[in-house]
């Protein structure tokens, strides 16, 4: 099984401040990249991504930036996730049990699907519809006890500032 990428981590962040924007306005990416202490061109990578899979919608031009492109309850996390690692399995079998000294030859003997993978994609199709069900939405009102009042102003501060 592969790790998600760390470009997931950065999507969701960026996903959720801008799920809090007011319609119309947008923040530019270079901005998100600073509030995250990230490089610009790594942010824009999966910013760019957001957009093709139409998570985000992005404007050009001096007054330009990023918004969502549907409400924050139409963005599921695994709407995000797919749009930065792709739709593909987490897990992809090998079949290494077909290899080895003590393989067997008979083609027979391994008609049966591997149960380690039937296994893992079974965990992976729960997962995935996890995070089918929670929403940005869903984020920011769990999110929003967890944050400290000092955050919070200072988020509001920063967002007011780079907002266009």
């Amino acid at each position: 099984m592969r790790r998600l990428g760390d470009g997931v981590e950065a999507a969701m962040h960026c996903a959720l401040v801008l799920a809090g924007l007011p319609d119309g306005v947008v923040i530019p990416g270079r901005d998100l990249a600073a509030l995250y202490d990230l490089s610009e061109s790594y942010l824009l990578k999966h910013l760019r991504a957001l957009t093709a899979a139409g998570v985000t919608e992005a404007t050009s031009g001096p007054r330009g930036g990023y918004r969502l492109a549907r409400k924050a309850a139409d963005v599921t996390m695994l709407d995000i996730v797919e749009a930065i690692d792709g739709p593909g399995p987490a897990f992809v079998c090998k079949e290494i049990r077909q290899c080895g000294p003590v393989a067997s030859k008979d083609p027979c003997a391994f008609r049966k699907s591997c149960l380690i993978r039937v296994r893992m994609l079974q965990a992976e199709k729960l997962w995935r519809d996890s995070l089918r069900g929670q929403t940005l939405a869903d984020l920011a009102r769990d999110a929003a006890p967890m944050i400290d009042d000092t955050t919070k102003r200072a988020l509001a501060a920063y967002v007011d500032a780079v907002k266009r």
